[in-house]
This record gives C-alpha cells, sequence and structure tokens, in this order.
C-alpha cells in the first residue's frame, strides 16, 4: 500500500503541479480544498473537475462563517483585486490574515483522521515578497509544530518551496500537464482578467517557458 498523504489543492498552476508530484511519488492522495469566500472561488470548480477525472477523493471544507475574522483582503471583501505585477506593494490588500496557519491546521488534522503521514502544500519563491505565510521561515515553523501537535507525527511537504514559477511549470510541462485544467486569476469571472498579480505571475511564467498559456484571457 502506497503511503497516505493530504494535499491542500486550490485548483491553482501551483498546487495542480503539487498534487501530480505527489502522485509520481507514489502517494496514495487525498486532496483538501478550502472555500473561505475568495471571489475566486472558481478554483474549486477545476479542482473538483480534475480530482474526479483523477478518481482522487477530494473534500472541500466551507470556513466561510469565520470570514469575519480572516477581514480586510481584496480576496474576500469589498475592495477591488488589485492590477499590477506581485512586486508592486498594492498586492499586500490580497494578503488574506493567517490564512495559511488556518488552512494546514486543517489539513494536518485530516492526515491525523486518515494516518497519513504528509501534507503537501505549494509554497513557492515567487509568492515570498507578499505572503509571510508562504516563505521558508512560515513553512519551517508550522512543520516543527505539525510534527509535535498530535501523537501523529505530520510532515508539510514543500516541494516548490525555493522555486519560481516558471520553474514550477518546467516540472508540469516535464510531467506533460495540462494547465487547462487550472485557475489563477483572482477574478472569478468567466475567462482570467490577465491584469491582477496572479495573472502576471503565470503569464510571465509561460512566456519564459517559451509555451502558450492555455487559458482564455479578456481582451487586454
Amino acid at each position: 500500500m502506497n503511503p497516505k498523504a493530504v494535499v491542500v489543492y486550490s485548483g491553482g498552476m501551483d498546487s495542480y503541479t503539487v498534487l501530480h508530484h505527489a502522485l509520481k511519488q507514489n502517494r496514495q492522495v487525498f486532496a483538501i480544498s478550502f472555500n473561505y469566500g475568495q471571489k475566486h472561488s472558481k478554483e474549486l470548480i477545476v479542482a473538483a473537475e480534475v480530482c474526479r477525472s483523477l478518481n482522487i477523493p477530494h473534500k472541500v471544507v466551507d470556513i466561510t462563517s469565520i470570514n469575519s475574522l480572516m477581514a480586510g483582503s481584496s480576496l474576500t471583501g469589498d475592495q477591488a483585486i488589485p492590477e499590477g505585477h506581485y512586486e508592486s506593494d498594492n498586492m499586500k490588500s490580497t494578503v488574506v490574515p493567517n490564512r495559511n496557519m488556518v488552512l494546514l491546521s486543517m489539513a494536518i488534522a485530516y492526515a491525523v483522521s486518515l494516518e497519513a503521514g504528509e501534507v503537501y502544500y505549494g509554497a513557492h519563491a515567487g509568492d515570498h515578497h507578499i505572503y509571510p505565510d508562504c516563505r521558508p521561515e512560515f513553512v519551517n515553523a508550522m512543520n516543527a509544530v505539525s510534527k509535535i501537535a498530535n501523537y501523529q507525527s505530520v510532515e508539510i511537504v514543500t516541494p516548490f518551496l525555493h522555486s519560481s514559477k516558471g520553474e514550477i511549470l518546467a516540472s508540469g510541462i516535464a510531467m506533460n500537464l495540462d494547465y487547462n485544467h487550472t485557475w489563477t486569476c483572482y477574478n472569478g469571472r468567466e475567462q482570467a482578467c490577465g491584469k491582477c498579480g496572479a495573472c502576471h505571475e503565470r503569464l510571465e511564467a509561460f512566456a519564459e517557458k517559451g509555451v502558450t498559456d492555455p487559458l482564455c484571457y479578456e481582451a487586454q
């Protein structure tokens, strides 16, 4: 029997690649996604479709009831989603307070209940500038806590912690992944906006690797 692993799976490019990386590592994967009131909840639909196609157990956990405790982000509130590159200071409005600590805590609990020894999580270097809960210091500290918080030790696995978006894409290309089955845009409209920080980073990665992004974008 292959070892069990929980994959925090948003439906985006990074977690899609992590999901397949875990499968390539011969893990018995259990995917978990979260509805935290994000405007781009379309990613959850994409995640569900991928898990169905791969016959992977998939939980979607609704935590919108705690939105008032995680307020202030343009991803969940009335503020407009900022446009521009992730390096811009206005992108800090997309930070959801304590989001990854909350999500990882629940993923770890799920892993303990499954007797799974690992939780895979798609933090990467491109997010370090804006998101404190994607930085190595956070991941290392959270991993240390995860190993002592329960009778069963759970390791947080971040295969792309020091990788750029382009390097993640290269890994996916090597696995013959189809990124049409992902959603990255922070706006949950019919087509990707091409203007938010998430879209900018994604488009830059595809341009860097000289391949065409299969997603449809709104007219620029």
